[in-house]
Parts: structure tokens; C-alpha cells; sequence
């Protein structure tokens, strides 16, 4: 392991801070701290599995003391009785199988724990616990304490648990057992065996078939008849109308078979193309429900608040429980969950949530203030004026602007190919039919028969399930997340790229920060990280991070002017941190680079820089797509970084700059008005109008388990150099699907041909369709997985 990387979270180490112990660095005290409760509880080869598994421990004294409330740790727990109790947490920390062992052995730790199970998929622990020796809020903290800090919200509060909709399985199960059983019983008949006992009981076989294909018929397959029936009451033809009816007419065909002696009927191809069929929407359906993407406003509020009662006395409730005229307790980086009027002094409120913009706005006694904004600084009181359904920020995720649409808006392309695939398959069948009738009445039924069962569109249908369904999982496993299958080929139809700036083309990650002016010596570094630590400014506080640990001094005064600056007073000196023009100090600034500037004692030392870092390979990507595309860039900042852009960027990227959220949505429609079939690329609920607006929307994200705007997809942001790559595997997958649907097409066009002229017999038909499907199916899977190793 590298020595200079702390044994326990693997963060750099400050040679000037580092901590010893145990003959092994650590960054900071938690570090240190968690790995001598590992130690002490016999727990150290926590390490074995992985090099520094673990995180920093945060500092939560009092975020959690609204587990106190059992009425809210009732909603939680999904079991409860006097001797244990059950909860399920989300924690987006676990990422290694030493994630997974002290998850689950979590009992060592917290002797009232019982049982811990880790569900790595979704990244969640449940776990069992004895209520009279433990409660939630230990279990929280101990979690938080090792560096594994639960996300609570309010989508887990009052969430009974949900019945999960099995009846697809169940279908697929009825589906495939009838599918065996007929298939086995059939045997017999396909080769024609000769034999008294098979001749004696030939008639009862055939009645025990087509008794078997009755739930495979009637409940298996009864969502396409409900399909086809919703298709046809619409005025459409979709693909469901030829399978629905192909299944019936196989049905019908078999059950006059056997009923008239005529034969055996096919049952089996009926009842296999029901589990077939099944089968590849249960591929989807995994597939679609890999991540949630419509989350709500409950998934971003607090679970719970404090009001202050008639007494004064503090209480935490629950955010549905809070009425218009309560009196709420807001603290630090805590949201304000309703709208209402500030009661205290004065407020300093991040809107960054609503707006994107991380610039504190000042609110005085008296203002309105809105839910979504965090509180900054000391305690304030508020007054509620709505409930939380009727916030301002409740109707601003349930705009419609704000949302992408459910209905869907593109045909997909099966839909388009059924459109004429559907009237002239069944134009064909009854042509053919009324032409045969008055020649033969048994070949017109036979050949009515074969066109519908050849030509029955299972191949067809399962090509671009199976084709997206794969490319669905190959994007994800890259960590692109698509919220359907539409969405791919929206992303093969777009023309034009829009990206927003900060936070996307950006990372806050890797922010560069530089010092211009005289050196600052170690005791006035000391006092600078003292005073800044009193700041709640954005960059206050990444500055606080920048600068190397200290130990804490407290200021004799400290007045912060919003917007501006700092003026304190720490171990009989002053000092006077912020703007330029705050400090009266008027440097040269013809990049417009975003400084913070510091005087002390009256003496102007000099300032700090801050500097965007963009995202690696932003240069190559825009090269590489400006070749196919038209670019355009967004931002809400000022046009300070325009040069530099203007350099890093392709020629023709268009940059605009000072675009608020409505501008943004008016920009992508003016495009879309103009005829381009747009993308945006943004973050943020600031981006959500442009992201909804568009014909496919992609959020890039630190944490896709955690924010999930309007939009069609979520990109981790590890994942933005490799943009190019999905785009062309977006048009590759069409590709595969357009081959596939020629092959489909030429099994029916040949099939037809012999189908048409009463020269193929219902029987052959029912083995070539479902041959088809193993070709069409063996292709596209083939074929997806070839192009994905092209990036």
C-alpha cells in the first residue's frame, strides 16, 4: 500500500497532519478511531479483503436525533415485536466484500444487533435487532461512525412494503409447464409410432393436450388479447394484434383437429410461443427496472423537522405532519421542507437545489423564504405558511414543464413496422383464403392457417426487446443508465448536443485552487482556517478543505456580509477575507477569475484562485463529436471562462452564458422548433425544464443512486470521456435491429411464398416459426456484444 495514502479510507496524507498509530498512517482521528474499534473487536481483518475499504467517518452529532420519535422509527421498520425489530438501510457507501463482511457483522459491534444481511445489488443492509438492548438511532450512528452513513429520506418514511407484482412470473411458470408436458406428449405423434398402446390411448392424449394448453391460453396469454383489444378500441394495429391472433387461430386450428380426427393440432407451438414471448418481456422488464429514475421532491426532504411548540419546548415531527402556523427550528445545512416567512433576524439560504447556483441569497425578518433552500450559518425560526403538499417546491417537480411526459412520445420502432407489417399480413390471409375457398374448403383453411402461424410476428417482436434489452445491460454495466428502450432510439436520431457548463462539462471534484501574493506563514494559515471555519460561503469552504488541518481557535468576533465577505477578529488580529471590491482592493482581473482575497491586520497579503477543472478527455470528446454533431454549451455563469472555451472547444461549439433555467428549456425548443433533434446534458433540478424539454435528456451525476432529475438517463460521471462511444453503440444497436427484422422478414417472405401457393402444411409452419425466433434471438444478442468491444 502506498505510504504516503491513509491505511484505513486510502485519502492523501498531509505529511505536517498525519497520525500514527499502531506503526500505520492515518488522515485524520475518525480514520484512526474506527480502525481501533476494529482492532479491539477482533475485527482488523476487515483489511485483508481490500487495501483501504473503508471512508471517512462524519461528524452527525444531533442529524439523527429525530429517531427519537418512535412514531417515525415505526414507519421505518419494516418488522416490529418485542423481542426484535427489522430495518432496511440504503447505504450508497458499499462498493467491496469488505463492505459486505462488516455489514454483516455488524452483532461484534452492537451486541443489541441480532443479524445483518448485506444486499449488494441495491446496496442496502437489513438488519435484525433486539429493541430493549439497542434502537435505530445507535445503529445509525454506529454505521456513521465507521464510515458507512445510511441515506434516510423521505421516500423510506411511511413506505409500506410494497407487494411485488409476481403475476408475470407466474405466467411464464404456466406457460412453461404446459409448454413441457404437451411437448413430451406430443412426441409419440411427431414420429408416428406404431403401437397398440399409443393407438388405444391416442384420443385421450390428444384431449389431455389441448386440456394442458387451456392456462397457458387463457392466462398465460392474456395480456396480448388485452393488448390487441386496447390497439383495436384506439383505432391502431401494434404487433400485439397478429400474435393475439395467431395464437388464437393455432388454438382454434388445434382444438377442430382434434376434434374431427384430423390430427393432433399444435398445441406445442402455441404453448411455446406464449412462453417465449413471456420470456423476452421478462428480460425487459429486468432489465428497465435496474434503477428508479421518477423519484419525487420526498426523496431530497428531510423525514423530519423541528417545531418549536406553544411551551418553546423543541420537538422533531414529521414533515406531513406540519401545519400552516407552525413555528419550525431550521439549522445548519438543514432544507426547509415548506414555504414560509423567516421569523429570525436574518437568513442565508442555498438555493442550489431549485436554481443550480451555489450563491448564497441573504433574506431578512419579514421575507418569504421557499422550500428547497438550505439554511446556512446559525439557527433560524420560520413560520409555515403551506404544508408540504402545497409547497412552492412540490408544484415545481409537479410542472409539467418539469417532467418527462408518461404517455410515450416516439412510436418505437416495432410499433412502426406493425403499422404496416399487421393490415397487410391479415389483407393477405383473408385474400388467399377467399381465393382457395372456392377451389378447395381444406386448403383454404390450411392456408389461412400456415400465412398466420409463419407469418405470426413472435421473431419480429422479440428482436427489439432482446436487441435493446441487451444493449440496456451492456450500457449499464458502463455505467449509462437509459430509462427505457425508446430512449436508444431517440439517442440514434439526435443531431444536436447541448451541454450545460458547471457541474457537467465541469467537476467540483477537482476544483484547482492557487494562492497569488505573499506568503502567507504558518501561524496566519492557522488563523485563516479559524476564521473561515465560522463560513458557510461555497468557497469559504472549499477553501476551509483546501487548507491543511489545524488546531481550533475560536474568534474574539466574526461578521459575515453575504455576497461579499468576512471581517473577524481571532488572537488580537483581524482579518478581512472576500471580494475585491470588499477589501477595496481592485486587482487585475481581465479573466474574470473567481478569487478570494485576504487582508490582515490592514495589509493586503494577496489572494486565492479558483479555477474550473473540466472533465478529462473534454477536449478529444468534443472533437470526436463536433465530426457527427452540432454542440452547444450552456451556462448560468458569468462569460469569464469564455476564452478558454473558446480555445479548448471545437470552432463551431456554440457558447451561451448567463442562461437561467427557463432561458435554457426556450433555448432547446427554439432548436427543436428549427428542426433538430436535440440532446441535453445536464444536472441539477436547474436543468430539469431543458432536460424535459428535449428529445432525450442525460443528467450526469456523482452519485447516480442518489440524484435523479427529469430525464431519460443518468451518466456517472467517471463515465463522461466515453459519451462518443454511446452515441455510436446507440446507432450500432439500430443497426442490429434493422439486420434482424430483414432476416425475420425473409423467414416470412419465404414461408409466405409456400403458405400462399397451399403447399405448406400447418405443422411445418408451426416448426419454422419458432426456429425463427432462435435465430432472431441468437443474432441480436451476437451481434450487440460485437459492437460493444468496438469502444
Amino acid at each position: 500500500m502506498d505510504t504516503n495514502k491513509c491505511f484505513h479510507c486510502g485519502n492523501d496524507v498531509v505529511k505536517k497532519d498525519e497520525i500514527v498509530f499502531d506503526e500505520k498512517k492515518f488522515c485524520c482521528n475518525g480514520c484512526k478511531t474506527v480502525y481501533e474499534i476494529f482492532s479491539q473487536n477482533d475485527m482488523a481483518c476487515y483489511y485483508d479483503f481490500q487495501a483501504a475499504p473503508g471512508a471517512t467517518p462524519l461528524d452527525i452529532k444531533g442529524k439523527y436525533d429525530f429517531l427519537d420519535n418512535v412514531e417515525i422509527v415505526d414507519k421505518l421498520l419494516e418488522f416490529q415485536e418485542q423481542e426484535i425489530s427489522i430495518v432496511s438501510l440504503y447505504i450508497p457507501h458499499i462498493h467491496c466484500s469488505s463492505c459486505i463482511w462488516i455489514l454483516e457483522n455488524l452483532q461484534k459491534l452492537n451486541t443489541g444487533i441480532i443479524t445483518s444481511q448485506v444486499n449488494f445489488g441495491e446496496k442496502k443492509v437489513r438488519i435484525s435487532y433486539h429493541p430493549e438492548k439497542t434502537n435505530l438511532k445507535k445503529i445509525v450512528e454506529l454505521l456513521c461512525s465507521i464510515g458507512y452513513e445510511p441515506y434516510i429520506s423521505l421516500e423510506n418514511y411511511g413506505k409500506s412494503q410494497q407487494s411485488i407484482d409476481r403475476s408475470l412470473i407466474y405466467k411464464i411458470g404456466v406457460a412453461f409447464f404446459c409448454f413441457g408436458n404437451i411437448m413430451l406428449l406430443s412426441f409419440p405423434e411427431y414420429f408416428e409410432v406404431d403401437e397398440f398402446w399409443i393407438n388405444k390411448y391416442k384420443v385421450f392424449l390428444r384431449w389431455l393436450v389441448f386440456a394442458l394448453s387451456l392456462p397457458s391460453f387463457f392466462y398465460s396469454a392474456s395480456g396480448y388479447y388485452v393488448a390487441a383489444w386496447k390497439s383495436i378500441k384506439a383505432g391502431l394495429l401494434n404487433i400485439e394484434i397478429p400474435i393475439a391472433l395467431g395464437i388464437i387461430v393455432m388454438f382454434v386450428r388445434s382444438t377442430v383437429d382434434i376434434i374431427f380426427d384430423y390430427g393432433q393440432g399444435f398445441f406445442d407451438s402455441m404453448t411455446g410461443l406464449v412462453f417465449f414471448m413471456l420470456l423476452g418481456k421478462l428480460f425487459q422488464q429486468k432489465t428497465y427496472s435496474f434503477l428508479s429514475f421518477e423519484r419525487d421532491y420526498k426523496s431530497y426532504f428531510p423525514i423530519a423537522v423541528t417545531k418549536i411548540d406553544k411551551s418553546g419546548e423543541e420537538i422533531p415531527v414529521q414533515v406531513y405532519d406540519i401545519e400552516k402556523g407552525d413555528r419550525l427550528l431550521i439549522r445548519n445545512q438543514e432544507l426547509i421542507p415548506v414555504d414560509g416567512i423567516l421569523i429570525s433576524e436574518k437568513a442565508s439560504l442555498d438555493y442550489s437545489f431549485v436554481t443550480g447556483e451555489a450563491v448564497p441569497i441573504e433574506k431578512k425578518s419579514g421575507d418569504k423564504v421557499y422550500a428547497g433552500g438550505k439554511q446556512l450559518g446559525k439557527i433560524i425560526e420560520m413560520e409555515v405558511l403551506f404544508s408540504v403538499s402545497q409547497s412552492y417546491l412540490t408544484q415545481l417537480w409537479s410542472n409539467d414543464v418539469f417532467q418527462k411526459k408518461v404517455e410515450q412520445k416516439h412510436k418505437n420502432i416495432t410499433d412502426k413496422i406493425s403499422h404496416y407489417f399487421t393490415p397487410a399480413l391479415l389483407a393477405l390471409a383473408i385474400i388467399s383464403f377467399m381465393y382457395w375457398i372456392f377451389i378447395d374448403t381444406n386448403t383454404a383453411f390450411n392456408v389461412f392457417t400456415a400465412i398466420l402461424i409463419v407469418a405470426c410476428p413472435c421473431a419480429l417482436a422479440l428482436t427489439a426487446p432482446f436487441t435493446m434489452g441487451n444493449v440496456l445491460r451492456i450500457m449499464g454495466n458502463r455505467k449509462l443508465y437509459l430509462k427505457n428502450a425508446t430512449v436508444i432510439e431517440q439517442l440514434a436520431k439526435v443531431d444536436t448536443i447541448v451541454f450545460d457548463k458547471t457541474g457537467t462539462i465541469t467537476t467540483n471534484k477537482k476544483t484547482a485552487i492557487t494562492y497569488e501574493g505573499t506568503e502567507l506563514n504558518t501561524d496566519e494559515i492557522k488563523l485563516l482556517k479559524n476564521v473561515l471555519r465560522g463560513s458557510n460561503h461555497p468557497l469559504s469552504r472549499r477553501l476551509y478543505d483546501y487548507l491543511p488541518n489545524q488546531e481550533k481557535i475560536e474568534t474574539s468576533s466574526f461578521e459575515e456580509v453575504i455576497g461579499k465577505g468576512i471581517f473577524a477578529t481571532i488572537n488580537d488580529q483581524t482579518f478581512k477575507i472576500g471580494s475585491s471590491q470588499y477589501l477595496q482592493h481592485m486587482s487585475e482581473n481581465t479573466h474574470k477569475k473567481t478569487k478570494v482575497h485576504i487582508e490582515i491586520n490592514g495589509v493586503y497579503k494577496g489572494s486565492y484562485v479558483f479555477n474550473n477543472q473540466y472533465r478529462e478527455g473534454l477536449e478529444k470528446l468534443f472533437e470526436k463529436l463536433s465530426q457527427k454533431y452540432n454542440l452547444v454549451v450552456l451556462s448560468g455563469d458569468n462569460d469569464g471562462e469564455r476564452k478558454i472555451l473558446s480555445k479548448m472547444l471545437p470552432e463551431k461549439t456554440v457558447l451561451e452564458f448567463n442562461q437561467k433555467p427557463e432561458q435554457k428549456l426556450a433555448f432547446i425548443k427554439n432548436l427543436q422548433d428549427k428542426g433538430k433533434n436535440v440532446m441535453m446534458v445536464g444536472d441539477g433540478l436547474n436543468d430539469a425544464g431543458a432536460l424535459a424539454q428535449s428529445n432525450v435528456g442525460i443528467a450526469i451525476s456523482e452519485n447516480v443512486n442518489v440524484f435523479s432529475p427529469a430525464c431519460d438517463g443518468i451518466m456517472d460521471a467517471s463515465q463522461f470521456s466515453k459519451f462518443s462511444f454511446f452515441m455510436n453503440f446507440s446507432k450500432n444497436a439500430m443497426k442490429t435491429i434493422y439486420m434482424s427484422f430483414a432476416i425475420s422478414l425473409l423467414y416470412n417472405v419465404v414461408g409466405l411464398s409456400f403458405a400462399v401457393s397451399g403447399k405448406l402444411e400447418p405443422i411445418v409452419a408451426a416448426i419454422i416459426m419458432p426456429l425463427s425466433t432462435i435465430t432472431i434471438v441468437s443474432f441480436v444478442t451476437l451481434a450487440s456484444n460485437l459492437f460493444a468491444k468496438e469502444s
